[in-house]
């Protein structure tokens, strides 16, 4: 057999977040299984965590073969799963279901930069397995009652084209400019941005209650309130169009103010909830014609990224950061 070519730059620096990623999944899995109350939600995170166990030895196997260290990642130490309930019944799965669908946009992602056959196998068996627990998530939440689908609307009888500009109304430089109602495609990035928002909001309302350290605890104060702003501003661009908006029933945080996760998973849960949503609002200006739309996007992504980046200092500062794998400083390496 041919020898393998050495793993790439962008090969191992996507192995290392998902590693980062698929380490802090299965520590939350953990908690959210032993606490189930529901069979079948149980079912669903206790396959999905073998599932996900099995690519984690897989990616670790890859770094031994190449030499490289393992990433620290999150352990037991960042789990604890004796502790009481910190969500009532049905957010496990909530909250599973909004994972999955930050790891298909970053498995989507990461099998473009991937060229050994092994690498690209992996993002490949990982993509398979996300689409089919984000399915089995949702559908469980539909016969749950616990999943707002978007709204209807009546099916179009005919093909019109854009007959001028005023299609594009509503700029913030003219607010009294008429605005036309929501076209399907804007209704489904702004439903898909509320519903997002309300799990997050629900999660970082929970991680607040129980964080240890002051800081971390008033940053999730910050970021709930980043989240109700940012649903009261969509949830009033579709009642303006007399388009229903999404709610969450059920999943809320409970009482409980014991930490079952450590404040530095719960920092990185977070991080990574900020990007997905930056990238996600990304999309929704991308594919919004109406002026207003990406204006509000826009500033909300500014809000997010800076949020963000108070999160990122605080891990700096804690020591709860990990550093990728660094490309060769040449310089200090000539000077030396």
């Amino acid at each position: 057999m041919p020898e393998k070519p050495a793993i790439t730059s962008s090969e191992l620096g996507t192995l290392w977040l998902t590693y980062q990623q698929k380490t802090m999944i299965l520590r939350m899995l953990e908690y959210f299984i032993e606490k189930a109350d529901d069979e079948k939600a149980k079912d669903i995170m206790t396959n999905l965590y073998g599932e996900i166990d099995l690519y984690i030895g897989k990616i670790t196997e890859i770094f031994k073969d190449e030499g490289a260290v393992i990433p620290v990642g999150f352990s037991a130490q960042d789990v604890n799963k004796d502790v009481p309930k910190l969500y009532a019944n049905g957010f496990d799965i909530m909250f599973v279901r909004l994972l999955k669908e930050i790891s298909m946009a970053m498995h989507s992602l990461n099998i473009t930069m991937a060229y050994r056959e092994d690498v690209v196998m992996i993002f490949d068996g990982l993509t398979a397995i996300t689409q089919k627990y984000y399915n089995l998530c949702t559908q469980y939440l539909l016969e749950k009652g616990m999943l707002a689908r978007p709204p209807y609307v009546s099916m179009p009888n005919s093909v019109e084209f854009v007959k001028d500009t005023n299609y594009l109304g509503g700029l913030a430089i003219n607010p009294f400019s008429v605005k036309r109602t929501l076209n399907t495609v804007e209704v489904a990035h702004l439903h898909h941005a509320i519903e997002s928002n309300l799990t997050g909001m629900q999660l970082i309302t929970g991680f607040a209650q129980c964080a240890n350290e002051k800081e971390v605890k008033t940053f999730f104060n910050e970021g709930t309130e980043l989240a109700k702003s940012i649903i009261k501003e969509l949830s009033e661009v579709l009642l303006q169009s007399n388009v229903q908006t999404p709610e969450v029933s059920g999943g809320n945080p409970t009482r409980s103010t014991v930490a079952p996760f450590s404040d530095k998973l719960m920092m990185y849960c977070t991080s990574l909830f900020c990007s997905f949503s930056m990238g996600s609002n990304s999309l929704g200006t991308a594919f919004s014609l109406r002026n207003d739309l990406p204006a509000k996007m826009a500033i909300f992504m500014k809000d997010i990224f800076e949020y963000a980046h108070k999160g990122a200092k605080i891990m700096i500062n804690n020591g709860w950061m990990e550093e990728p794998p660094q490309m060769e400083e040449r310089k200090q390496i000539i000077n030396k």
